[in-house]
């Protein structure tokens, strides 16, 4: 049986979902996901400064070069909605254009914000098909990780800023 080129692609695609709680707002979260400076490294391990390219910044938007370790993406981020962060690659020598990642961010009731990350890798090439098979299985964990990385590092850059116990919160 002969597989059509959508089901090619499905096959060939990982779709991962995580989930975390932090103690930062949406907006100290949607700060850190978007903040292309130097040291980007530290809050996405993932990001070495050496990939990172800013081709295009504005001000619920960006087009930027990301990567490490031989594997690149250039993203179009978009921040418009300001609970919902999208990554769409446009670009990469390992991933095709379904691949992106969403994270939507959900204040709760307690103060804590819910983190949901989808990420999709639609392996472009022998080496992404591979890369993707291993993150949507057995290397899944090590997104997980990355992402608690990421939310423990937003949250001590935003820990000065932090309203005192008991304080209302936006």
């Amino acid at each position: 049986m002969q597989l059509s080129a959508a089901d090619e692609q499905e096959r060939d695609m990982s779709t991962i979902h995580l989930s975390e709680t932090t103690t930062v707002t949406p907006e100290q979260f949607v700060a850190g996901l978007t903040d292309f400076g130097p040291g980007r490294q530290r809050l996405f391990p993932a990001s070495s400064d050496e990939y990172l390219k800013v081709h295009e910044l504005g001000p619920d938007h960006a087009d930027v070069t990301e990567g490490s370790g031989g594997v690149w993406e250039r993203l179009r981020y978009d921040w418009s909605d300001p609970h919902r962060v999208t990554m769409r690659t446009t670009d990469s020598n390992v991933w095709g254009g379904a691949s992106g990642h969403t994270y939507t961010l959900t204040r709760r009731p307690d103060g804590t914000t819910a983190v949901d990350a989808i990420v999709v890798r639609e392996g472009r090439n022998l080496k992404g098909r591979i890369i993707g098979v291993l993150l949507g299985s057995v290397a899944k964990g090590q997104l997980r990780k990355a992402l608690r990385s990421t939310v423990a590092a937003i949250e001590a850059r935003n820990q000065d800023e932090r309203p005192a116990a008991g304080a209302a919160r936006p």
